[in-house]
């Protein structure tokens, strides 16, 4: 009995310890089953923040120089900006005065107007080297504000005012940035070129601009454009509609403005048709046969800006028409009357 129990004790130690051993081999398993399936977790945020290796950001990234615009002409009321590379005490940022001069540091007042912006860095760089107080100066100069480069629109458009003048510009362009033409425009425009005010060119514009190609001229900086107002021509008198109407062309006659008032009414003394037009020595009248006109008997009259064609009326015609009027009232009313 004893020795039994001898042999039973290391035997189920022996098991217990073989249990032992399954159990770790097992947690071993799938302790590396885990690690090896389980994807490794990104960087914190605070490490990317700090990692040289990480992107600068886009906003930290070099501008391009800028460029000098060598194409403007410089002019007075422009705003530049004139830098000296390498000595940023010289660089200044001033506008041209009405004399065409600015001033700057070490070499005194400088007249550019007039002058493309590559002319007037050659004269500064030539000042200070010859003056001794910069060798071998590059300088530039960049336009910020050019009043003298703006195109200005005048007159009968709906928004006048001065325009810029970026790249090749023409009349119709510069109308249309006006906002177009208002509805009293007339059709001349008057075009003043920069440098030569007493030379302006004077066009008439036709009433559809699409198939106007002719008139669409080139648009230089500094001109001033000016779109006239419509004359008006009044028809008052014994006539359908007496109004007064806009005169878009050169070409509105006696016959034309009377048949835009509708034609004259029947108690109308054509005969006694006179213009009164205004002169520097007052108000002047032109008789006018209007009955001749109408039939071909004498020459239509063109009419000018301003002018009042009035055809009075006849007072033989008017107590003819009235008589017969009341005339036919009553014996309207009569024939009512025997009708009932």
């Amino acid at each position: 009995m004893v020795g039994c129990r001898r042999s039973f004790v290391p035997r189920s130690v022996y098991v217990l310890l073989v249990i032992l051993c399954l159990v770790v081999v097992c947690n071993l398993r799938l302790l590396a089953q885990m690690s090896a399936t389980t994807p490794a977790s990104p960087p914190a945020p605070a490490d990317q923040s700090s990692s040289p290796q990480s992107p600068a950001p886009q906003n930290s990234a070099p501008q391009p120089p800028l460029l000098a615009n060598s194409n403007i002409k410089l002019g007075i009321g422009d705003l530049i900006e004139i830098t000296v590379f390498g000595v940023p005490d010289l660089s200044v940022k001033t506008r041209i005065s009405g004399s065409g001069d600015v001033y700057l540091p070490l070499i005194d007042y400088v007249h550019v107007a007039d002058l493309t912006t590559d002319e007037a860095q050659e004269l500064v760089q030539k000042r200070l080297e010859d003056g001794g107080f910069v060798r071998g100066p590059h300088v530039s100069i960049f336009v910020d504000e050019s009043a003298s480069q703006a195109i200005t629109v005048l007159g009968e458009v709906m928004k006048p005012g001065a325009y810029p003048a970026i790249g090749e510009r023409r009349l119709y362009d510069m109308i249309s940035a006006a906002g177009g033409l208002t509805t009293t425009a007339g059709r001349t425009v008057t075009i003043e070129h920069r440098g030569d005010p007493k030379q302006k060119e004077e066009l008439q514009l036709t009433q559809n601009l699409a198939d106007d190609t002719k008139n669409n001229v080139e648009i230089f900086p500094g001109d001033m454009i000016f779109v006239s107002r419509a004359g008006i021509v009044y028809v008052v008198g014994d006539v359908a509609h007496p109004s007064g109407f806009l005169i878009e062309d050169a070409n509105l006659s006696v016959l034309k403005a009377l048949a835009l008032a509708g034609g004259s009414t029947k108690t109308a003394a054509l005969g006694k048709t006179r213009i009164l037009r205004q002169t520097p020595s007052g108000v002047q009248e032109i008789p006018i046969d209007l009955k001749k006109v109408l039939y071909a008997k004498a020459p239509d009259i063109p009419l000018v800006k301003g002018d009042i064609l009035f055809v009075p009326g006849s007072a033989a015609k008017a107590a003819a028409y009235a008589t017969g009027s009341a005339a036919l009232s009553v014996s309207t009313a009569l024939a009512v009357v025997a009708v009932h």
